[in-house]
């Protein structure tokens, strides 16, 4: 989105959002106290001990930061080198160096990593771990990638619930189902000439969205869905480029709080009318902005310039992976991309995503187990 465009957009929302805002901020402060509080999280192991769910499965739905091998190799930038340089040591779908948000989460559960549903036949002693339906640069609604949405991914896996390759059993007392959207239909909605006055109701839109897709998870068996909060895109470096990524772009990330405040209301509701904590989000945002403004994770990972990526054209016509006519490289790489939180213009290397992964941590028993 155009910086002066934004300013207009900060200017136009700030007041809806404030109302937003008040309206969650009671509940968003109680949840924080609740995490810090000792006594509080031996009750709510006591209740997971009752409940007794520990997964063995992860159904994944969404976008690049958790797809791990579904798009075409034809289409994406994924399967190219450098992709892949840290982890498994050549190019294998995932948009960053190694390992992202859905590894992560599998290594937490102690699971592989489900298998991508591209490449489910030919690896059926994987399928007892899940299945990833995520496609990169998908989002809810269609986008700028033909690649199936999120509504088509759901699809996917109703059709292998119709052929019992997964019972309703397995759905119900075994897995983690996770939605993953990173921001692709608000790219999308820009690029197709998508104005700064409707972005709230556009923003409103897809959320409802997310909503009517983890209602259908649910009614198809899943007992605990996990959704990503939005990052703040105003920190990704296509953003950050723009001042040579030195600095948030703090406006863009005014819609992010928008998004990303509807979602827990939303979220706070749908636990409402299913009496439990049934769905639970993800605070990328606060992830990412927690590593970000400590350049890494205090006594481990060290980002010195966290908001300049690791992999970049070398020019604004080219990207990371890009190769001209000759064959011959149009990026440069950094010399550590474990010294580096973001890997391209979008995504987090893997030490960034192990940095986000290592702060989401101490939640993660609370909201998953």
């Amino acid at each position: 989105m155009k910086i002066s465009n934004f300013f207009i957009f900060s200017i136009f929302i700030t007041g809806f959002l404030w109302g937003v805002r008040v309206e969650g901020s009671r509940y968003h402060h109680h949840h924080h106290r609740h995490q810090n509080n000792p006594k509080n999280y031996k009750n709510d192991q006591k209740d997971h001990q009752f409940y007794n769910f520990k997964p063995t499965k992860i159904f994944v739905f969404g976008d690049s930061y958790a797809d791990t091998g579904n798009n075409r190799k034809s289409m994406a930038n994924s399967w190219k080198q450098p992709y892949g340089l840290t982890f498994p040591g050549k190019p294998s779908g995932r948009f960053s160096d190694g390992r992202v948000l859905t590894d992560y989460l599998a290594k937490f559960l102690g699971l592989k990593s489900p298998i991508p549903y591209r490449w489910m036949k030919y690896a059926t002693n994987r399928l007892k771990y899940g299945i990833n339906f995520a496609y990169g640069g998908t989002g809810v609604f269609n986008t700028t990638v033909p690649e199936p949405n999120m509504t088509t991914q759901i699809d996917f896996f109703q059709k292998l619930m119709a052929e019992s390759v997964y019972t309703k059993a397995d759905i119900e007392q075994y897995s983690l189902f996770l939605l993953s959207l990173a921001g692709n239909d608000y790219g999308a909605y820009l690029a197709n000439g998508g104005t700064v006055q409707d972005i709230p109701a556009f923003i409103t839109s897809v959320v409802n969205q997310l909503v009517v897709n983890m209602k259908r998870v649910n009614k198809l068996g899943a007992k605990k869905i996990a959704v990503t909060a939005l990052e703040p895109l105003g920190c990704l470096p296509q953003s950050t480029i723009l001042n040579s990524f030195q600095q948030c772009n703090a406006t863009e990330n005014i819609a992010v709080d928008l998004h990303n405040s509807l979602l827990q209301q939303a979220v706070e509701k749908l636990n409402n009318e299913t009496m439990g904590s049934t769905f639970v989000i993800l605070d990328l945002f606060s992830s990412f902005n927690s590593v970000l403004a400590s350049k890494g994770v205090p006594g481990s990972t060290r980002f010195e310039t966290p908001l300049k990526p690791c992999c970049m054209g070398i020019s604004n016509k080219y990207s990371c992976g890009s190769m001209n006519v000759k064959g011959e490289k149009m990026y440069t790489v950094c010399n550590d991309p474990k010294s580096a939180f973001f890997w391209d213009r979008v995504h987090p290397t893997e030490a960034g995503w192990h940095a986000v992964y290592t702060n989401l941590k101490s939640t993660l028993t609370q909201k998953i187990l």
